[in-house]
């Protein structure tokens, strides 16, 4: 019997936060939990394709050809090294993808037309650093978000804003879009200040923010330059049991849809 998959968008507009980081790590660690998951990058950077080591001279098509040209999103994903974890590639065209569909009657839903026949148990979508169409269709395909937060002075701004978006794609596209949680990364625990920024989120994220932190580490920022997540490359470094107990913490708050 095919399992209707829950999806998740990994979502923050300013770039550097660890967002790409924690999808495909997330995805691995859950993948090595057993289920079936997909990793739809759906940022033209494309940087969730590298760091899952899948070259884009390799594949024949991506989420571009999909969103696009209405191609079957079968035909696009791809496996990985990882067991139980395939890929929806991105592409640089995706960045003028929103411009061809801009026009497109119920522009916003395509992604989540395209995702509604994938048999899999978790679909992360790494989504772009932007409030954009390519953004909004992350959203409106999505069951739930989670939110990465790097550990610095400047942690909240700008969430306000994307909150902002959530609620109207609530509102008018997608009323059973949940926040799964925030997750704190860059934590350096030496120091005060980022102790106070986990604090400080936890004001305004209560139960929303994860006990789990992403400590600042060299072997996660090595990772993605040999193509293989955290577990593969070094499963016993902090970055790695950070993740899997991440996705234990994410495991719970979906028991019993999954």
């Amino acid at each position: 019997m095919k399992q209707t998959p829950q999806i998740i968008a990994v979502l923050n507009q300013k770039g550097g936060v660890g967002k790409t980081t924690s999808a495909i790590n997330i995805a691995s660690a859950f993948a090595k939990s057993k289920r079936r998951v997909l990793v739809i990058d759906s940022d033209p950077q494309s940087n969730a394709t590298s760091g899952l080591g899948i070259s884009l001279k390799e594949v024949g098509a991506t989420l571009c050809d999909v969103m696009v040209s209405g191609m079957d999103a079968t035909k696009a994903i791809v496996h990985t090294k990882i067991k139980n974890l395939d890929l929806l590639p991105a592409d640089p065209r995706l960045a003028s993808a929103e411009i061809d569909i801009s026009g497109v009657d119920r522009r916003e839903f395509i992604l989540k037309n395209a995702t509604q026949e994938l048999d899999y148990d978790i679909v992360l979508i790494d989504c772009p650093p932007a409030l954009s169409l390519l953004t909004v269709n992350a959203l409106c395909a999505s069951s739930y978000v989670l939110i990465p937060v790097q550990a610095e002075y400047y942690a909240l701004e700008g969430l306000s804003q994307l909150l902002q978006v959530m609620q109207q794609v609530q509102a008018h596209y997608n009323p059973d879009l949940e926040l799964l949680g925030v997750l704190m990364t860059m934590y350096d625990k030496r120091t005060s200040l980022s102790r106070q920024v986990y604090e400080e989120v936890g004001k305004h994220f209560g139960g929303k923010l994860l006990d789990t932190v992403i400590p600042r580490n060299i072997r996660l920022a090595e990772a993605p330059s040999y193509g293989v997540p955290i577990d593969e490359y070094d499963r016993w470094s902090r970055g790695a049991k950070a993740y899997k107990n991440v996705a234990r913490e994410l495991s719970k708050r979906l028991q019993g849809s999954i």
